[in-house]
């Protein structure tokens, strides 16, 4: 059966009615140089499934059946997730000098509290150095009342359990400055694993839920006052990234910040931010 299922092909018609779908549903771009890519993600699918063909496993897919079971998987095989403690250093540092302390100037005295929402959280690294920053953040400023949550969301159920067990390698954390390394991060019991989880402190603070962006209501319950979306839109066309950004929008109090990753760009769109640093905005 491997060796069967190893020699199939995506022909262009199940292509097409792959990208289609994916486009409609989710969003995602999956032009025809991306053929190879779905053929050798999906193809792990067939062999599971045990199906001898793109056409059997399509079918199979869109059944009450498949809808249900293979859903989930299916779009785990379709999204790419990349990320990194501490990516893009330069938001973390405009977010503990520039962005809280912007938030906190209409709050003193008062207790405030804070909620940020990592849009496309993948694997977690994200939303746990967010919560690494406000703790840091509110460690030297002991006068603030200040409590905060992380709302950190994905489309992939796979990764949002890996983010929940938050266990990553050495490797993984090599971003992360020593010190809080110390403070964050605990190391395994047996001496010979390269592995570490994050303080049970941090898990506690992030909650993750599964959320489609193409979904008309993203069903939060309040707005937020600081959004990471990075990295996240450039799988989307120009269309569909405005929309997207449109609705993100209306869940950011007025004032609140929007970062979004180094290679993506709202020029052009009709928005409700203005740019206060590269790749990083305020809502007006």
């Amino acid at each position: 059966m491997e060796q069967l299922v190893s020699k199939v092909s995506l022909s262009k018609k199940d292509f097409l009615r792959f990208s289609k779908f994916i486009h409609t549903e989710f969003g995602i771009k999956m032009p025809p140089a991306k053929k190879v890519l779905l053929e050798s993600r999906l193809q792990k699918r067939l062999r599971k499934l045990e199906l001898k063909t793109f056409e059997e496993y399509h079918d199979y897919l869109f059944s009450p059946e498949g809808r249900t079971n293979e859903l989930p998987q299916f779009i785990n095989q379709i999204t790419t997730n990349k990320t990194d403690f501490f990516r893009e250093p330069n938001h973390f540092d405009f977010l503990s000098q520039e962005a809280l302390p912007n938030l906190m100037k209409n709050h003193r005295g008062a207790h405030t509290n804070l909620t940020v929402w990592s849009a496309g959280c993948s694997t977690g690294e994200e939303p746990y150095t967010l919560a690494i920053i406000l703790n840091e953040y509110i460690s030297k400023n002991p006068n603030l009342r200040l409590n905060f949550s992380i709302f950190a969301t994905d489309i992939s159920s796979e990764v949002i359990q890996k983010a929940k067990q938050a266990v990553y390698k050495q490797a993984m954390v090599a971003p992360i400055p020593l010190m809080l390394k110390k403070k964050y991060l605990l190391k395994s019991k047996d001496k010979r694993s390269d592995l570490v989880r994050v303080v049970p402190e941090l898990r506690w603070q992030v909650e993750f839920e599964r959320l489609n962006f193409m979904d008309k209501d993203y069903g939060l319950k309040k707005p937020v006052d600081i959004i990471f979306c990075r990295n996240v839109l450039i799988y989307f066309d120009r269309p569909t990234q405005e929309a997207i950004l449109n609705r993100l929008c209306r869940y950011l109090k007025k004032g609140g910040f929007f970062f979004q990753g180094h290679s993506e760009s709202v020029q052009g769109m009709d928005l409700p931010l203005k740019p206060v640093f590269p790749t990083i905005y305020q809502k007006t």
